[in-house]
């Protein structure tokens, strides 16, 4: 919102676009972005005795109970793979998408002083959010690593196809996040509901299982998820397993893509109106 009116002596803002980012203006509050992401680690470490040891115990409790549950007790397929290494590849990119994806939804409600006191690119907010949880997810990346040369796995030239599966994994956070953000403005339900859609969202997900599992007719269909490409890159990458392919890869590319432009336009038409709603 870069058009501003002086009318006896008051400053009017006005939108840059009715449907779309200024993204001109996002970049001039690049230092604003900055100050938000170091605001968002700093804030969620505070008084906490484990610190970023939080980002290592959850995927590793979710490893060790899918293991026990899964790996033990159903006997789920993990394609020949050790059923830890198996699942903590998967939950490596989920768990950055899970938090994140929570994090941007509660991010708007969480800053109201932000959004009613003074003017800010309001979309900083959410993508500093999402931004910041990366420091959480080099972390796990690296508890990865270490577990994959104790399992003797290593990665071939694929690894260089990972920094496309993380930019697919960001689109698919900051569009799931910006929808859910800008409906938690309104609707306050959406905060209640986040948890138990997120725990749902998990097993529609081949965290715990791998995509072979499910008829190969539906495989294109399943890959609307933008998650299913994502973690079956990961194992691909590194377990040289799952099932990838570029019709899967496209369909999942295509899906977060329009996600990301409906949240877009939908956070652009609505955020006119955050400060009279909160």
């Amino acid at each position: 919102m870069d058009n501003i009116s002086s009318k006896n002596n008051i400053k009017i803002i006005t939108p840059h676009s009715k449907y779309f980012l200024n993204f001109k203006e996002i970049l001039e509050y690049k230092d604003l972005l900055y100050f938000l992401i170091l605001k968002d680690i700093k804030a969620r470490y505070a008084q906490s005795i484990i610190g970023v040891g939080w980002a290592i115990i959850q995927p590793l409790f979710f490893m060790l109970v899918f293991t026990v549950i899964f790996g033990k007790l159903v006997k789920i397929d993990s394609e020949g793979i050790p059923y830890q290494i198996f699942s903590f590849t998967a939950l490596v990119p989920w768990t950055f998408f899970s938090n994140s994806m929570a994090d941007s939804a509660n991010s708007l409600s969480g800053n109201l002083s932000l959004i009613t006191n003074i003017y800010i690119p309001r979309i900083m907010i959410p993508l500093s959010a999402i931004i910041g949880k990366f420091i959480d997810f080099i972390i796990s990346f690296m508890i990865l690593i270490i577990l994959l040369i104790y399992y003797s796995y290593y990665p071939d030239e694929k690894i260089v196809t990972i920094f496309f599966y993380i930019l697919l994994m960001f689109i698919a956070s900051l569009g799931f996040g910006l929808i859910l953000g800008t409906m938690a403005i309104q609707y306050r339900d959406i905060k209640y509901a986040l948890p138990f859609g997120v725990q749902l969202f998990m097993y529609a997900t081949p965290v715990a299982y791998s995509v072979n599992m499910i008829p190969e007719k539906y495989q294109l269909i399943y890959a609307l998820n933008p998650m299913v490409t994502v973690i079956e890159g990961f194992r691909n990458i590194f377990l040289d397993t799952g099932n990838i392919n570029i019709e899967m890869t496209s369909v999942s590319f295509i899906t977060s893509s329009i996600c990301l432009i409906i949240a877009i336009i939908y956070f652009s038409k609505t955020e006119r109106i955050f400060a009279d709603v909160v």
